[in-house]
């Protein structure tokens, strides 16, 4: 049972919300002309995390720049456009990751771009985007979008025509990961469609892994869980297990592919992970590393999708065809 249900929550909570309130106090008190203003704390991220994107987008309607405050940290949100700007390209190098987001992210992430600073994140960068930006990476992943995109519209076809209910965003994040794992990885999953039992198992940790990693920017008591592998923590340790378990022996696979093809070495391939391994220099971790980065950037593709379609579904032009 995870940690946060048991009975001793109340009084957890309680005493949180104590030493909050006395931080608050101190720092209103003291710096209420200097600071932006502050308009909650992680215990209302926690309370609104059924809705947490709402909640954010309420607050940013409200204030273009604001704080929450944690036990021992206060974290600055902006939406103003100055400030972004200010931050991803005026002055860049100046706002990093830190190790904040790094202990939280680096358990199923590793030292991939979206965790590191500095001259790992340069490295990772320029690799990842010389890969991109070849022809043979640009022709071999509009081939593997088109093929799963005509696979999700199959899927939704036999829905209608069977007038049965489907979970829709479901679709996308199993759409977009077969695709992102075929072009990354250069595997086929096949999740939208259930014949990949590995595959499959493999989205379905990655999914819960992600989640669970995310659970813990508002779960103050995180460390603790990991520390005694209780809750979910231990959920997220054996989850991470899995996700590792599938992306090592797929790196270990193709390396033994690549070298017992080597007089088919002037064919390029089209997959990520095989034109990483051409390179010598690369080493084994930064292949595990790097991998669920890709993985883990879907997510908003999907978020995209879903509220298209529903912004098409309120249309009654939509619904009459």
């Amino acid at each position: 049972m995870d940690f946060l249900s048991t009975p001793i929550l109340a009084f957890t909570v309680a005493a949180a919300a104590v030493i909050v309130a006395f931080f608050v106090d101190r720092i209103l008190g003291k710096t209420r002309a200097r600071r932006h203003p502050i308009v909650g704390t992680v215990l209302h991220q926690l309370f609104n995390f059924h809705r947490l994107h709402h909640y954010m987008t309420d607050l940013a309607s409200k204030h273009k720049t604001y704080r929450l405050l944690s036990l021992l940290r206060s974290e600055i949100y902006t939406s103003d456009p100055q400030n972004v700007e200010y931050f991803l390209k005026k002055n860049f190098p100046n706002y990093g990751k830190g190790w904040y987001h790094y202990n939280i992210l680096s358990d199923l992430l590793g030292d991939g771009i979206f965790t590191v600073d500095g001259e790992k994140w340069q490295h990772q960068r320029k690799l990842a985007s010389y890969e991109f930006s070849t022809t043979v990476l640009r022709d071999f992943s509009s081939v593997v979008f088109r093929t799963n995109a005509a696979k999700l519209a199959m899927r939704v076809q036999e829905a209608a025509v069977s007038d049965q209910a489907i979970e829709i965003q479901g679709l996308f994040i199993k759409s977009t990961l077969d695709s992102v794992v075929k072009v990354v990885l250069g595997v086929e999953l096949d999740s939208v469609c259930g014949t990949n039992e590995e595959g499959t198992r493999f989205s379905d940790a990655f999914d819960e892994a992600s989640a669970l990693t995310f659970y813990r920017y508002v779960d103050i008591f995180w460390k603790i869980k990991r520390l005694f592998n209780i809750g979910s923590e231990a959920v997220l340790k054996e989850r991470i297990k899995e996700v590792d378990a599938f992306v090592s022996k797929i790196i270990t696979r193709k390396s033994e592919e690549m070298h017992e093809s080597q007089e088919d070495s002037h064919k390029k391939k089209g997959d990520v992970l095989s034109r990483f391994l051409e390179s010598n220099e690369i080493d084994p971790k930064f292949l595990k590393d790097i991998t669920p980065q890709f993985l883990n950037g879907r997510q908003r593709h999907n978020r995209y999708h879903s509220f298209m379609v529903l912004l098409h579904a309120k249309q009654e032009l939509f619904n009459t065809r």
